[in-house]
């Protein structure tokens, strides 16, 4: 049978704030309960749509295992309340899950065989280690060089990448501190708070004097990662901390996160049965591999086959999220592609916000199709690098 391909469309797109890891708002929330909040408030965001209508959830996850392991999908669909008749899967490329996740959503639905998703990401690296509790490499990646770049650190990556691309440490900093400084004018403007969801966290904690239990209630609803007291000769005084005499430090590199973001896509039939205003359609994405060991110039490969995907050029694209892994290689990204600074990451980035791996994608989501909706914009594009060297990027459009 011949399929004929339709369009997939944004019509809600929601986030739970990022909170610092390993001590931050969020360190005793569990990820399926941040994936939880996240659905619930993407589903407000259509009040007339029937949730029996949503036949899957596909939810990004870098690192899934414990609190997040046993398919953490279908784990957070049934504690959502949703009918036991929706799916769930949950899938794994590193930072890019999310947007991976938003892209199978997508697919499906383009081809027919779906009307509703959800497509999320949700990472807890309170909870869970960057590698894991129990990382194990393949004895085979150390025998020679071919493949000794899979085991490398990420911050040694961009130590390559600074270096190769000629990336000085006052650039880094100065990077950070303009994503400090963006992420904060837009807390201040209420620039998010379309896109989040407020999170009751209760605190427990024992009077060993008077063996009373005490409980404490917060109402986390902004990302704890911006600093307003952060400045270049704070940035300065930090040491490298992958390679003795690098560049790379931990002011100008992301910040280790938990978050959640959830997005309900949906195909033409189902926007005119419910009446729904789509906040964007989904244009197109790509993933391509570059060697492992510049694993942050990935973007450089992933946004022209992206672009070409979508019938637009570069100039087209009002709004990238360009997710801020580590300020060397966003700037030879941008530098190498000659991405307009101004357009690329208005509202800061990770450096500032936070970078909850596998949730980053449907988090970053968020902010494009709210904020180009916001800002009357069309085309908005979101790219990150991708471990073991790895680029991807997605192109939204709103309509």
């Amino acid at each position: 049978m011949t399929r004929v391909l339709q369009d997939a469309y944004i019509v809600a797109a929601s986030r739970t704030p990022i909170g610092r890891a390993p001590r931050g708002a969020f360190r005793h929330v569990r990820p399926d309960d941040l994936l939880v909040r996240a659905i619930h408030a993407a589903l407000a965001q259509v009040p007339g749509l029937d949730p029996a209508r949503i036949e899957d959830a596909i939810i990004g996850c870098a690192i899934p295992e414990g609190p997040q392991g046993l398919n953490v999908a279908r784990i957070g669909v049934l504690l959502a309340g949703l009918p036991k008749t929706v799916g769930g899967a949950t899938i794994n490329r590193f930072c890019a899950s999310g947007l991976a996740a938003i892209t199978m959503a997508a697919d499906r639905i383009r081809v027919g065989e779906a009307d509703v998703i959800i497509a999320g990401g949700t990472e807890s690296m309170s909870q869970v280690p960057m590698m894991g509790n129990a990382p194990s490499i393949n004895p085979s990646v150390f025998q020679g060089d071919e493949n000794i770049g899979i085991a490398y650190g990420m911050g040694l990556t961009a130590e390559r990448v600074a270096t190769q691309w000629k990336v000085s440490r006052e650039d880094q900093d100065a990077f950070a501190l303009q994503s400090h400084q963006r992420a904060i004018a837009a807390q201040q403007a209420g620039e998010f708070s379309d896109e989040i969801v407020p999170v009751q966290v209760v605190e427990r904690s024992a009077d060993l004097q008077s063996g009373e239990i005490r409980t404490r209630e917060r109402n986390i609803s902004l990302d704890e990662g911006p600093r307003i007291d952060t400045s270049l000769d704070a940035l300065a005084k930090l040491r490298p901390v992958f390679a003795a005499g690098g560049s790379v430090t931990a002011g100008n590199s992301s910040q280790t996160s938990d978050g959640a973001g959830a997005l309900i896509l949906v195909s033409e039939r189902i926007l005119k049965e419910y009446n729904l205003t789509p906040l964007a359609r989904f244009v197109s994405s790509a993933v391509r591999g570059v060697p492992p060991e510049i694993m942050g110039i990935g973007p450089k490969e992933a946004i022209p086959v992206a672009l070409k995907l979508a019938g637009i050029t570069q100039q087209d694209v009002d709004w990238i999220e360009l997710n801020e892994a580590f300020a060397a290689q966003s700037l030879a990204v941008i530098r190498d592609l000659g991405l307009d600074p101004a357009r690329v990451n208005p509202l800061g980035g990770a450096i500032a916000l936070g970078h909850p791996l596998g949730a980053t994608g449907a988090i970053r989501a968020a902010t494009i199709v709210h904020g180009l909706r916001r800002r009357n914009l069309r085309y908005g594009m979101l790219t990150m690098c991708v471990g073991t060297g790895m680029g991807a990027a997605g192109i939204f459009e709103r309509v």
